[in-house]
């Protein structure tokens, strides 16, 4: 099969729906499929290069203006820019896919390969990454109200076959745009087990300056959605308990309200903001780590999953029925607390550093679970399989 990956954010630019777009991209090519991949343009990245077995194109973007507002994010729309509506048909017509996959419900080039493929009766797939919602219901009533004048009616337009994470997507989908089991795959997120396989890149305790201490590590984005509030709200009783702790934000900060809060309860000087960093790195920072948190608004992303794929105790704030199909059980397999409650992520984290042999057969079990559900091996042979599937109805059809 040819098929076309597209996805506004990839990699070199870092982030859980990038590193899927990739990852399942060099799947694809690794068995034999010829891959397209276009992106918009990001930092000094070349804008066409051949890497992993298969091509990536970058078209020129231009990038969301920084407003000051707490919902700002690092995004570009290639569609601003004159030429690219051409340029994009060019690319597909010269590559003839026979599918195309779609990453992000919102992204301009989501939109217009979209458009490409309906225009074409091409099969494709969307995968649904990120849900406009926020707690503050301001920015809350402006993405439904996206969703509901702009979204929708391109995605009933577009017809695509959905992909959706995990229950609350599913849930979400189901409101905002009347998925159903009839349009819709559920498959897990895909984690990338060979890039743990490698040897650690750096000492990040001793980069630092972290000693033998507990150490938190927290990565991943900070945005509305996934705010460290409850981290930081539960390290007051945490280091009343084990006094030596140190929190690692890893990310860029795009929503700072978790420092200003951490200033106020007087434990600003046991977290450590170091920015975005490498892919390749992550790996020494789930190994530098006693505990991974991050996911604690709601949710269990791709750094959770890598974080337990590591080894390391990883906390999340999910169902246990988040992953239709999958067999989550807290306390065994996985660590799960409610949705913005510091008071159970307090409890847990003490219970983890209080009993070191519980916490490493938590890890152990953590790792297991993602290896055999969430391996990027895994989870790629099942996008084959429905991408087969469909590129065999369309041609019957045609």
């Amino acid at each position: 099969m040819r098929i076309a990956v597209v996805n506004n954010f990839f990699p070199p630019r870092v982030g859980g729906s990038a590193h899927m777009a990739a990852s399942l991209a060099e799947q694809y090519a690794a068995r034999g499929h010829e891959v397209l991949a276009i992106t918009a343009a990001y930092a000094d990245a070349p804008a066409d290069e051949t890497k992993d077995g298969y091509r990536v194109v970058r078209l020129p973007a231009v990038k969301m203006p920084q407003l000051g507002l707490s919902i700002d994010f690092d995004m570009s729309f290639a569609s601003l820019r004159p030429g690219n509506w051409r340029r994009l048909r060019e690319l597909l017509d010269e590559f003839k896919p026979d599918a195309i996959h779609l990453h992000g419900q919102f992204f301009d080039l989501s939109w217009l390969a979209g458009r490409y493929a309906r225009r074409h009766r091409l099969p494709m797939l969307l995968t649904i990454h990120t849900l406009l919602i926020s707690d503050n219901k301001l920015y809350g009533g402006v993405f439904r109200f996206l969703d509901t004048v702009l979204v929708n009616p391109i995605l009933r337009y577009l017809k695509p076959r959905y992909v959706i994470l995990d229950k609350l997507g599913v849930d979400y989908c189901v409101e905002r745009y009347g998925t159903s089991d009839a349009n819709s795959d559920y498959f897990p997120i895909a984690v990338d087990t060979g890039n743990f396989e490698k040897p650690l890149t750096k000492d990040v305790r001793a980069e630092h300056g972290l000693g033998d201490g507990p150490v938190i590590v927290s990565l991943g984005h900070v945005i509305p959605l996934r705010n460290r509030l409850p981290l930081v709200e539960a390290l007051p009783s945490i280091l009343d308990k084990h006094p030596g702790v140190k929190v690692v934000v890893v990310g860029r900060v795009y929503h700072d309200v978790f420092l200003k809060r951490a200033e106020e309860l007087g434990v600003a000087d046991a977290i450590i903001v170091t920015g975005a960093v490498p892919k390749a790195d992550v790996p020494a920072y789930f190994a530098a780590a006693d505990i991974v948190t991050h996911d604690l608004n709601g949710g269990c992303g791709t750094a959770s999953l890598e974080a337990m794929l590591s080894g390391t105790a990883t906390i999340a704030s999910v169902t246990e029925d988040n992953y239709p199909g999958i067999e989550l059980r807290n306390g065994e397999n996985i660590l799960l607390v409610r949705p913005d409650d510091s008071e159970a992520v307090a409890n847990t984290v003490i219970e983890l550093l209080d009993d070191p042999e519980k916490r490493a057969l938590v890890a152990q079990r953590e790792s297991a679970m993602v290896r055999a559900n969430f391996g990027l091996d895994v989870v790629a042979e099942e996008h084959l399989r429905t991408f087969e599937k469909l590129v065999t109805e369309a041609d019957v059809l045609r």
